[in-house]
Formats: C-alpha cells, structure tokens, sequence
C-alpha cells in the first residue's frame, strides 16, 4: 500500500470506525460479526492500489464492500445460522447490553432477506434515498422500494405497528405513444 493509503485508512479508521461498526452491526446482528465484516472490507479496499481521492470517496467504497460481502456471504446461509444460533442461546454482544431497544431490532431484522434487510439499514437507519440506496446496492428504484415495503410490512407486523417512513411510495408511471 503506498503512505498515501496508509494515511487515508488510519484517518478512514480514525473519523469513521465507529458509524461503520454501528452500520455493520445494524447488517450482521452481532458485534463480533460486524467487525469481521468490516475488517474484510478494509482489507480488500486497501489492499490493492485505489485512487481515492478523500475520506469520504474511502467511505464509500468501504460502505459498498460491505454491502456486497454481507449480501454476498449469506447467500451460503452459514451467517445466518451463527447470528440466529447466536441470538437463541441468547448471547448479549456488547453493543445489545446497553441498548435493548436495538436488540429486539436487530433480532428482527436478523430475520430479514439480506438484500431486504440490507435496504432496510441503508434507508432507515443510515438515511440514504432511494436513489442512493440503489446505487449502493446496485439495484434498481423500483427493486430498492419493493424491499423496503416488504421489509417495513414484516417489521410492522412483527412490532405491531403500522408507521409508513415515505410519504408517497409510488412510482410516477409515464404513458407513451406506441406508433402503428
């Protein structure tokens, strides 16, 4: 890695460690997990020469990474099964202990499709659009809000609520002339 990435990842890891931990463990459900899937991503991003022009460019290709790792590793279900087996045996991390409204929240979204759970974090709780949620996740709008809406409906079932966070989740359609 040449000085210039070595200082990028040291201020990256400096200013951000904290809300990329706090995002990872919002998509893995454990502490444990989410620093793994971090440091993964760190690896592979700063392993290779990038030109990155700032900390917030180095965040957003860290962000990606591990977006495509945790939809990516739990294709194979093996991650799913130690967070579920993990919350059975009722485990506490160190980020549930203080915070038990975030674990039946993340206990619930554990429960979640990964690409519907990872819809779900980057839009609520990361506070991204749709438009800069799909290009996260390199999904379409309309693919990002179908997510969201299952997602939502799930969790609302689940909580017992019935909050709707976009105003209006339709898609504008446009009518066009067909030639004959």
């Amino acid at each position: 890695m040449s000085s210039r990435g070595d200082e990028l990842l040291a201020e990256l890891c400096r200013e951000r460690y904290a809300t990329l931990t706090a995002t990872a463990v919002m998509l893995t459900g454990s502490r444990h997990a989410a620093e793994d899937l971090l440091h993964d991503a760190l690896v592979a991003v700063f392993s290779r020469p990038r030109r990155l022009a700032n900390i917030n460019a180095a965040d957003a290709y860290v962000r990606r990474a591990m977006y495509t790792r945790f939809i990516d590793g739990t294709r194979s279900g093996k991650s799913r099964n130690r967070v579920a087996t993990a919350y059975q045996a009722g485990q506490p991390t160190d980020y549930t202990q203080t915070h038990t409204d975030w674990a039946s929240l993340e206990a619930l979204l554990a429960g979640l499709a990964p690409r519907v759970r990872a819809c779900i974090v980057l839009r609520f709780l990361e506070d991204m659009s749709v438009a800069e949620t799909a290009h996260a996740l390199a999904l379409s709008e309309g693919a990002v809000k179908r997510y969201c809406a299952d997602g939502l409906a799930l969790l609302n079932r689940e909580l017992g609520t019935q909050d709707v966070p976009d105003a209006d989740p339709t898609v504008p359609v446009q009518r066009r002339e067909v030639e004959r």
